[in-house]
């Protein structure tokens, strides 16, 4: 796992956009109307890039479960993969979750081929855990993301809008 300063949305590695998936960190709630709960972080943002994208996850999350799933290309370019750190979107981030999430993004990555995947510290912002410390989130992705896993953290003038 590397960890890199930047914009999730932007963030190139110095590779192609086909070689890089990004991570939306998610939860387990879907709405009465079908759709997935993406209403903080870069979930939201993501709702907000792709209208669609809430409804396209709530289907799988109703039909399979709070995991990684998979979600394929938006706008001929974006490669997107969830990644649950909550099971309600009330929750603060569970720990054991997000470890059972990166043991699976880990096998989506592999099948899928990409050579970089970038993603936010998960379950560090609206989540409301630590990333650093004994006990932080950092610690335990360390076992299990190798070097093709980039870690962003938003850097001066980075910042979402």
């Amino acid at each position: 796992m590397i960890e890199v300063t930047g914009n999730l949305w932007s963030y190139d590695a110095g590779l192609k956009p086909w070689d890089i998936a990004r991570v939306i960190t998610t939860n387990g709630t879907v709405k009465n109307n079908g759709e997935a709960v993406m209403g903080r972080g870069c979930a939201r943002e993501a709702a907000d890039m792709w209208p669609r994208l809430p409804g396209y996850l709530g289907k799988r999350l109703a039909r399979f479960g709070n995991h990684v799933f998979d979600l394929g290309t938006w706008d001929q370019v974006d490669y997107l993969l969830s990644f649950p750190v909550k099971y309600h979107w009330r929750d603060a981030a569970d720990l054991d979750l997000i470890g059972r999430s990166a043991y699976q993004l880990a096998t989506v990555a592999t099948a899928i081929g990409v050579k970089c995947v970038v993603m936010p510290r998960p379950g560090c912002g609206n989540g409301r855990l630590d990333w650093e410390g004994f006990d932080g989130v950092k610690v335990h992705l360390q076992a299990i993301l190798s070097d093709r896993f980039h870690v962003i953290t938003y850097g001066r003038g980075d910042e979402a809008s």
